[in-house]
């Protein structure tokens, strides 16, 4: 039996967030409902609203939330109803040759992120004859929403909503961009560019991994304020800046990482990564937006650079997830810290201008139920 929910969407490139009433369809084979109770403000789904990444219209936002299972379908074995779930906005089905060879970042089954259609090619949510898309076939900007199996993991009940949300994106996306991606070790020296929700978990991935200088290029003086909570070591409002103290402090040897995590990704900045990395440095490029890189190739090949693209941070959800979640666990990651502060749904946009105006590390909307 369908349901009716309230969710933000976007119905065209450019207009705002939109809070409307949806009919969500009950779970087919393979699905489960979520009660959604906490959504993360993540800046790609502002690339989408505001066009700079195509994504099928309309569409219900959000791919970081966390909840509870209220329903499932046949066929369903990962989890059951009363289940706490975080989202995976990527999902791994466990059988591709690359979630066989340990890469669930890079399911083949994700291949509709960009549609929000199911497999079967029918949607889940609608309104007035219109099929609107789950952003990554998730929609957590809505109370309830109607997902794939694989794109849940089941979390420990004692973890908080809000923060249970943040580990479906950013934080691996950060941590596994310093860790997984970027393969930083102990004594290195890393530089990122960028310290929003993405970079502050970028951070803390290269303190943990053992960074001896962890560097963080960001022009807004909060963030770079709370850059140190995280683990920074040293912060600096410019590239200049940063490349003067690194070149003085690797007595010329430059950057091993530099890894960039910025809310819009540019020429200059990977010219300015590029240039702050050393012999066999290796750039990390995790941000959305339309940079190029326009290096005479002999930059990379005289100093044996590398450059890499990350998706979730080179994170297999499955594996990684609970892994950070114990990390949480433990007092080792920070979690509760990331969160600056905290809407209702209907404070969407204003959520997103704040994230925009440099005044949040993460928003967070918490669902009224």
């Amino acid at each position: 039996m369908s349901i009716t929910t309230r969710a933000a969407v976007c119905r065209k490139p450019g207009q705002p967030w939109e809070i409307t009433e949806l009919e969500l369809d009950d779970p087919k084979a393979n699905e489960v409902r979520v009660k959604f109770h906490a959504a993360g403000l993540c800046h790609s789904d502002d690339h989408i609203q505001k066009g700079d990444a195509p994504m099928r219209m309309p569409v219900v936002g959000g791919h970081e939330g966390a909840g509870v299972v209220e329903s499932v379908g046949p066929g369903v074995t990962r989890v059951k109803p009363g289940d706490h779930v975080t989202c995976s906005f990527i999902p791994a089905c466990g059988k591709c040759r690359y979630c066989a060879t340990g890469q669930q970042q890079l399911c083949d089954f994700g291949l509709n992120a960009a549609i929000g259609v199911f497999p079967d090619g029918t949607f889940r949510f609608h309104s007035g004859g219109d099929d609107f898309g789950g952003l990554c076939v998730l929609g957590t900007f809505s109370q309830y929403a109607v997902v794939h199996e694989y794109s849940v993991i089941k979390i420990p009940d004692e973890i908080g909503f809000d923060v249970a949300a943040l580990v479906a994106c950013g934080v691996p996306t950060g941590w596994g961009s310093a860790v997984r991606a970027g393969g930083v070790r102990a004594g290195e020296t890393v530089v990122i560019f960028g310290m929003g929700g993405v970079g502050v978990n970028a951070v803390q991935g290269a303190s943990l991994a053992g960074a001896k200088n962890v560097v963080v290029v960001d022009p807004v003086k909060f963030k770079r304020e709370m850059a140190p909570v995280f683990g920074a070591t040293h912060t600096f409002a410019s590239a200049d800046e940063a490349f003067e103290f690194v070149r003085e402090t690797t007595w010329g040897e430059l950057a091993d990482h530099a890894i960039i995590t910025v809310g819009v990704l540019h020429d200059q900045v990977i010219a300015d990564a590029i240039k702050i990395t050393g012999k066999c440095g290796q750039v990390t490029i995790t941000a959305v937006g339309g940079g190029w890189i326009n290096e005479n190739p002999g930059m990379l090949i005289g100093f044996q650079r590398r450059i890499q693209g990350s998706i979730y941070g080179g994170c297999s959800p499955l594996v990684d997830v609970p892994r950070l979640i114990g990390l949480y666990q433990s007092g080792d990651l920070k979690l509760d810290e990331l969160i600056t502060r905290r809407y209702k749904l209907d404070e969407v946009n204003e959520g997103y201008q704040d994230m925009l105006d440099g005044k949040n590390i993460r928003g967070v909307i918490m669902h009224e139920h």
